[in-house]
C-alpha cells in the first residue's frame, strides 16, 4: 500500500492513503496506525432530497474479528449485530461530524468506517473519527473543515495525550474530545479518581443550636475531578485537537477531490406567515409555551395552525408550521436572553421540582421513582452474583471480560405522548445507559457482585438520562449497596445571540431544541464523574464551558442535598434483598470449613440457606443468601470454625496406638478421627479378628475406639483395631 501522506502527532504517527481502494465512493480514507489499519468510506445519494428538515446521516463503525486474528465465538462463526463498542463508536462519529453539513443538506449519507487490523495498543475510536474526517474532508462534498478527535488520561498524576490502551487502563481519567481547528464540538469524559480531597466539615453538638458548629479540615478518596483540574486539562487537549486539525486540512489539501454541486433543500420561511403571526397571535404562542410536555405543546400549536388556516384558507399548512416554529423559537431565546426567564417562569439556574420514591416495588430487590418536573424514571436494580456478569469481548482484548454492574436505559414512546411500538434498543438508548454507568461506577465497590440496573423512562421532558444516574444512585442505596460518595447528574444549556449568552440549568425539551447546547454533567459535590456536551453553534470558549460547569456544581448539590434527605428515610425490601456478607479467614482453616468432601460446607449451605464463596489462597469468604440471619448465622459458624484452636499435628508412625472417633461408617469400613483431627480408614476386614458383615453392626458413630496404625499410603492412614 502506497501511502500519501504521513503524519507525527502527539504519541502516534497516522498514515493516509487515498485513492488505491474504495474509488467508486464520494470519498475514502485508508488509515494505518501502529499495525491497526481502518477503511472509511462516505457515499451520497446525488439523486434524493429528503424534504423533512433534518440531515439524514448513518454512521456505521464495524469491527472484523479477523482484524485480531480471532473467529467470532458463539454459533454463527460470522460477525452479527454490532457490539455495544461499535455502536457506541458509531454514535461519537456522528455527533462531531454531523455539525459540519449545511443547512439544506438533505442527501441520504452513508459513512461507513471498516477495522481491518488492530493491534493491543490503539485507540480505535479516535481513529475511526480522523479517518471518517479525512475521508469527508478528501471527498467530493463541500465541507473543508477537517474535524478529530484527541484522548487525554492522567497516569500517576501526569497528563498523557492519546495514551495507549495500556495506560489508559492505568488512568484517572478518561477525556475524548473532538472539534476542529478552532471550537470544540464534543465532549465525553469519565473519571475513576482515587485522589484524596479536603473537605471543610462542621461539626455540630446537636444539644446546641444546631446552626452553630466547628468547622475541621477532613480528608477522603474522591473518584470524582474538580472543575479547576478539569479546565485544565481541557486547554491542554484543545491546543492538541487544534493544532492537529491544522496539520491535516494542510496534509490533505491536495488530496481533495474536485467538489460537485450539490442541491440544498429550499428552506425559506414565510415572512408574510412569521409577521402575521408575530403580530396576531404572540399570546396563543406564549400559550403554547407554557404547555411544558412535549405533547401537550404539539397539541397546542397544531390547533393554533388550525385556526389560522381556517381564517387564511390560501395558505399552505406545512409553510405555516415553519413560520410558527420559527416565531416560538424566536420567542423562547429573547426570553431567555433579555428578560432572564425560561419558558416555565423559572430562572436561569433554578432546577425543577424533585420527588423521590424507594422501593416501591415489593418483589424487586430495590426500586426508585425519580420524578422531577415532566421527568420521571423508575429504576430497579437485580443482585446476583459472578456468574450473572455479562460476558464480551472487544477486538483488542486477548480474552473473554466480565461486565458485572449494568445499566440499561429504555425510552418508550409514551414517554413524551407518542404512538409508537417498542423495538429493539436504540443507538440513543444505549448511549444513555452508558452514561449512567460512567457516571455512577467510579463510586460502587461490589466486590464480586453482580448489579444490573434498569431505567425504564416513564415521562420525558429533558434530560431522562441525568433522571436515571439520580434514581440510579437511589435504587444502589435502597438495595443497601455501599458507596463511596452521592452522585447526581443535571443537564445544563444554553441561548447565544453571538454576543450574549445565557447558560440554563436543568433543561426541559423546550430549551434543548430551540438551545444552542446540551451538557451533562454528573458527580458528586467534589467534582465530576461523567461528562457529556453536544455543541450546535460551531463552538464553545473554555470560559463559557468554566462557568457552565460551577453552575452544574450548584444544581447538581442542590439535587444531592434531596437525595441525601430521601435516602434516610429508606425502607429495604428486608424479605426479597439478598444480603452478601465479605470477610477474610486465616487460609490455613479453609479445610475444616469445607470439611471431608464438602460435608461441613454443604451442611452449612443447607442449614442457613446461603451462598458460600471461599478464595483459597487469601482467605476471602464471601456469603449470600435471601435473610441477613441466615447470612450472619453462617458468618458466626465459620468463624467459630475458625476461633477453636488446633490441635498440633502429630506425626505417625507404623505401630503406634490411639484412642480416636468413629466420625462416618460406610460399606467398606469406618473414617476414624485421631487426636489431632487426621482421619484415618479401618477397614471392615480390620474391625475384629471374626468376620464382620455389616459395619454398623459393630460400630456408632461418635464412639470412642482405639486404633493401630497400620501403614501409610500417599496422604491415607490404614488403620487396624487395636
Amino acid at each position: 500500500m502506497k501511502y500519501d501522506v504521513s503524519l507525527e502527532l502527539e504519541n502516534r504517527e497516522e498514515s493516509y492513503s487515498f485513492g488505491d481502494v474504495a474509488k467508486q465512493a464520494n470519498g475514502s480514507a485508508w488509515i494505518k496506525s501502529g499495525k491497526s489499519v481502518i477503511l472509511a468510506t462516505v457515499v451520497i445519494d446525488e439523486t434524493e432530497i429528503v424534504k423533512d428538515n433534518f440531515l439524514p446521516l448513518t454512521v456505521q463503525y464495524i469491527e472484523k474479528t479477523y482484524a485480531a486474528g480471532k473467529i467470532p465465538g458463539g454459533f454463527f462463526k460470522r460477525e452479527t449485530k454490532p457490539s455495544d463498542f461499535e455502536t457506541l463508536t458509531s454514535r461519537i462519529v456522528d455527533r462531531s461530524l454531523r455539525p459540519l453539513f449545511p443547512e439544506g443538506f438533505g442527501h441520504p449519507t452513508q459513512i461507513t468506517i471498516m477495522v481491518f487490523s488492530a493491534d493491543s495498543e490503539s485507540d480505535l475510536q479516535v481513529l475511526a473519527l480522523n479517518a471518517a474526517s479525512a475521508a469527508l474532508y478528501t471527498s467530493d462534498i463541500d465541507i473543508n473543515t477537517s474535524v478529530s478527535a484527541v484522548r487525554t488520561a492522567k497516569v500517576d498524576g501526569e497528563i498523557v495525550i492519546n495514551p495507549t490502551l495500556s495506560q489508559l487502563k492505568d488512568s484517572t481519567l478518561d477525556l475524548y474530545l473532538s472539534g476542529t481547528k478552532n471550537d470544540l464540538l464534543m465532549i465525553e469524559m469519565r473519571s475513576f479518581g482515587g485522589e484524596k480531597v479536603e473537605v471543610n466539615e462542621m461539626i455540630v453538638d446537636p444539644l446546641l443550636d444546631p446552626t452553630m458548629g466547628t468547622a475541621v479540615m477532613s480528608s477522603h478518596i474522591s473518584n470524582a475531578m474538580s472543575e479547576d483540574e478539569l479546565i485544565e486539562v481541557f486547554e491542554k487537549t484543545q491546543v492538541v485537537l487544534f493544532d492537529t486539525n491544522a496539520k491535516y486540512e494542510e496534509a490533505f489539501a491536495s488530496s481533495k477531490k474536485s467538489t460537485v454541486e450539490i442541491d440544498l433543500k429550499a428552506h425559506a420561511i414565510n415572512e408574510e406567515m412569521v409577521s402575521f403571526v408575530r403580530d396576531n397571535h404572540m399570546p396563543d404562542i406564549a400559550d403554547a409555551m407554557n404547555q411544558m410536555a412535549k405533547s401537550e405543546r404539539s397539541t397546542a400549536l397544531r390547533q393554533l395552525r388550525k385556526r389560522i388556516i381556517a381564517e387564511k384558507t390560501e395558505w399552505e399548512e406545512v409553510e405555516l408550521k415553519d413560520a410558527i416554529e420559527k416565531v416560538k423559537k424566536e420567542q423562547v431565546r429573547a426570553q431567555i436572553l433579555n428578560e432572564r426567564v425560561r419558558a416555565d417562569g423559572r430562572a436561569l439556574t433554578e432546577v425543577r421540582p424533585i420527588s423521590i420514591d424507594t422501593n416501591i416495588l415489593p418483589n424487586a430487590h430495590s426500586s426508585c421513582l425519580f420524578t422531577r418536573g415532566q421527568t420521571q424514571a423508575l429504576v430497579v436494580l437485580t443482585m446476583g452474583g459472578p456468574k450473572d456478569a455479562q460476558m464480551f469481548e472487544s477486538l483488542t482484548d486477548s480474552g473473554t471480560q466480565n461486565e458485572n454492574f449494568m445499566v440499561h436505559y429504555n425510552f418508550p414512546g409514551f414517554s413524551v405522548g407518542e404512538a409508537s411500538p417498542i423495538m429493539g434498543t436504540k443507538r440513543r438508548e444505549l448511549g444513555h445507559g452508558n452514561l449512567a454507568k460512567r457516571a455512577l461506577a467510579p463510586v460502587v465497590d461490589l466486590d464480586g457482585q453482580t448489579v444490573r440496573l434498569v431505567s425504564e423512562i416513564l415521562e420525558s421532558n429533558g434530560s431522562s438520562s441525568m433522571a436515571t444516574v439520580c434514581g440510579g444512585y437511589m435504587a444502589l442505596r435502597a438495595a443497601d449497596i455501599d458507596t463511596s460518595d452521592t452522585v447526581a447528574g443535571i443537564a445544563m444549556g444554553m441561548v447565544s445571540d453571538g454576543e450574549t449568552y445565557a447558560i440554563l440549568s436543568d433543561i426541559m425539551g423546550l430549551e434543548d431544541h430551540d438551545g444552542d447546547m446540551d451538557f451533562k454533567v454528573t458527580g458528586s459535590k467534589d467534582g465530576i464523574t461523567a461528562m457529556q456536551m453536544d455543541i450546535k453553534l460551531g463552538g464553545i470558549s473554555l470560559n463559557i464551558l468554566k462557568e457552565a460547569l460551577y453552575q452544574a456544581k450548584e444544581g447538581r448539590s442542590h439535587i444531592i442535598d434531596i437525595m441525601l434527605e430521601a435516602e434516610s428515610k429508606i425502607e429495604f425490601n428486608d424479605g426479597v434483598l439478598p444480603s452478601v456478607d465479605f470477610f477474610h479467614i486465616d487460609p490455613s482453616f479453609i479445610g475444616e470449613v469445607i470439611g471431608q468432601a464438602g460435608k461441613t460446607i454443604r451442611e452449612m449451605i443447607e442449614k442457613f440457606e446461603v451462598a458460600i464463596d471461599i478464595d483459597k489462597k487469601d482467605g476471602k469468604v464471601k456469603i449470600t443468601g435471601k435473610s441477613k440471619d441466615g447470612v450472619a448465622g453462617a458468618r458466626g459458624h465459620i468463624e467459630g470454625i475458625v476461633n477453636t484452636p488446633k490441635v498440633a499435628k502429630i506425626k505417625y508412625e507404623v505401630g503406634d496406638k490411639y484412642e480416636g472417633t468413629v466420625k462416618k461408617i460406610v460399606d467398606f469400613g469406618a473414617f476414624i478421627e485421631l487426636p489431632d483431627g487426621t482421619d484415618g480408614l479401618l477397614h471392615i476386614s480390620k474391625i475384629s479378628d471374626q468376620r464382620v458383615d455389616k459395619v454398623s453392626d459393630v460400630l456408632t458413630e461418635g464412639e470412642k475406639i482405639t486404633v493401630e496404625i497400620l501403614e501409610f499410603k500417599g496422604n491415607k492412614i490404614s488403620l487396624g483395631r487395636a
